[in-house]
């Protein structure tokens, strides 16, 4: 099918005459193409139909001007080239996935087609974006008209390019390199150097296209239909986290359900995905903001039901994300209260990650609720007094065992210890005893099994574990001194002997906390 029959087809007239064929307004051949196009059915069942009438439609926008592709824009006609994005969009859309369906394959037969049809309606988009870019240069047509012709085509068009450009089950390495033509040239037209320019525009007073995108984005992101489409998830997180402080906060009431959506479904991968996107929301949208319309609270309440999952990585997704709302939710540390002693959401949030830490007994798990504690100390400060005789049953268990040779969870608890030390160093000397024995079987153990740990992870554990024996040294006035002098005498490891003398070295001192004095 060449052009020519395709305009037979379209029931249109090609003025005869000397040298290129002239074809009939873009208003003409756009509407009854879509009309026809729309008749032949399904992808599937008339796909070389239609995959015919997309080439011959390549043909001829190749062959036209940037004149005749714009159109008359005063007469408004740059709608044809939306409704001419939107149905090429569709027609190679990916094919719609079950909820419960399974994972995607690569080699699904279905993707391998919508790869196929994807690869030349961005032949299509790339010729349109060309004769746009050539109409900017045009007195006549100028920069109004371009921008009409944009706020048509720009949206679908990053939808689609972005699906594709992507490594996913359903794209392939021909069209990745398409896809990211596409976008690269819909940058360039748009004045933009990189995608979070061209979306939150190039600077804070400058709408960019994100609410477009959204837009567009947005019949895919209900309860209903977003499982059913398994690209639309990637694409709204991927251009989420595009889009940073200031120009955020404005479009919350666009982003925030779609992300809770994510974050409750049943998938882990989903949930994760949904954890991600929040925890963007929350670096980048002002704290006043979240805390409108009891928004903050809601994302509380999801990512707390998270705290009761067994999967390591969304764990490892959560709880940095719950830290930092907790800052938001909370009132800021310098600013006084009528009840310090009031449990702040804070202190319930690591009472229950302390009651799950006790008896867990996955390795991966461990390690990550190791590596997130330190954080937790921090944003309690001197509070952690309230939990210390649970916190220190906790890093005394997890000291006595073994993790790997990468040592991850008790080194993090060497980490915690300290900060703990540092922060309520005031009820160490009671728990003193305790602790110089969970400090001491460690450098022991560390010291003499050398078979698996490497040896930087062995000098790191010595390391860690002196430190918190001069700490406690500090805040007990020296009692860690004296009940180490038969410990050092009685030592037959000349290695775990010398960090032994660097605490019996240190002079004694008086130790100044470093956070304000308060009571505990």
């Amino acid at each position: 099918m060449d052009q020519h029959y395709l305009l037979d087809s379209l029931q249109l007239t090609t003025p005869g005459g000397q040298g290129a064929p002239q074809y009939p307004p873009v208003e003409q051949v756009v509407p009854q193409f879509l009309q026809l196009f729309a008749g032949v059915g399904a992808p599937q069942a008339g796909s070389k139909v239609k995959a015919g009438m997309v080439r011959d439609l390549l043909v001829i926008l190749e062959a036209v001007d940037c004149q005749w592709l714009l159109g008359d824009w005063q007469r408004n006609s740059t709608p044809v080239l939306r409704d001419l994005v939107v149905a090429l969009s569709t027609y190679a859309m990916l094919p719609q996935h079950e909820p419960d369906g399974g994972e995607l394959s690569c080699k699904d037969s279905s993707n391998a087609a919508a790869a196929s049809r994807a690869a030349e309606v961005i032949l299509v988009f790339q010729s349109i974006l060309t004769k746009v870019e050539a109409a900017k240069g045009l007195e006549e047509l100028g920069f109004k008209a371009v921008g009409s012709c944009l706020q048509a085509v720009a949206g679908p068009m990053y939808v689609f390019a972005v699906t594709h450009a992507a490594e996913k089950p359903w794209s392939r390495p021909r069209t990745r390199t398409l896809a990211q033509e596409l976008l690269e040239g819909l940058l360039r037209v748009c004045d933009c150097q990189i995608v979070p320019e061209f979306l939150r525009g190039a600077t804070e007073d400058e709408e960019g296209w994100f609410a477009m995108v959204m837009q567009c984005l947005k019949p895919e992101l209900t309860k209903e239909t977003w499982q059913r489409s398994p690209a639309t998830k990637h694409v709204f997180s991927w251009t989420l986290q595009q889009v940073t402080r200031p120009w955020l906060g404005p479009h919350l009431e666009k982003v925030l359900p779609p992300s809770l959506l994510l974050s409750d479904d049943y998938r882990v991968e989903n949930k994760i995905l949904g954890v991600q996107c929040l925890h963007h929301i929350i670096h980048n949208v002002p704290g006043a903001d979240l805390c409108q319309f009891n928004r903050a609270q809601v994302v509380h309440h999801a990512l707390s039901n998270h705290l009761y999952t067994k999967e390591a990585q969304l764990m490892q997704a959560v709880l940095p994300c719950l830290l930092d709302l907790l800052v938001i939710l909370e009132r800021a540390p310098g600013q006084p209260s009528h009840k310090p002693r009031s449990a702040k959401p804070s202190d319930k949030v690591l009472q229950l990650v302390l009651t799950h830490m006790e008896p867990e007994h996955q390795l991966a798990l461990r390690r990550v609720y190791a590596q997130n504690l330190p954080a937790f100390i921090e944003r309690l400060s001197i509070q952690i007094s309230r939990h210390l005789k649970r916190l220190l049953r906790v890093i005394v268990g997890y000291l006595e065992v073994y993790d790997g040779p990468e040592e991850t969870a008790r080194l993090a608890m060497l980490e915690t210890l300290k900060r703990t030390i540092q922060h309520a160093w005031p009820r160490m000397t009671s728990r003193l005893t305790v602790l110089l024995q969970a400090l001491l079987r460690l450098m022991w153990d560390a010291a003499t099994d050398r078979s698996l740990t490497p040896e930087p992870v062995t000098a790191a554990l010595l390391q860690g574990a002196t430190d918190c024996l001069l700490l406690l040294d500090r805040c007990s006035h020296g009692q860690v001194k004296i009940l180490l002098q038969g410990v050092q005498r009685s030592c037959q490891d000349d290695r775990l002997k010398e960090y032994l003398r660097k605490v019996e070295e240190e002079p004694v001192g008086s130790f100044i906390p470093t956070e304000p004095k308060r009571d505990f």
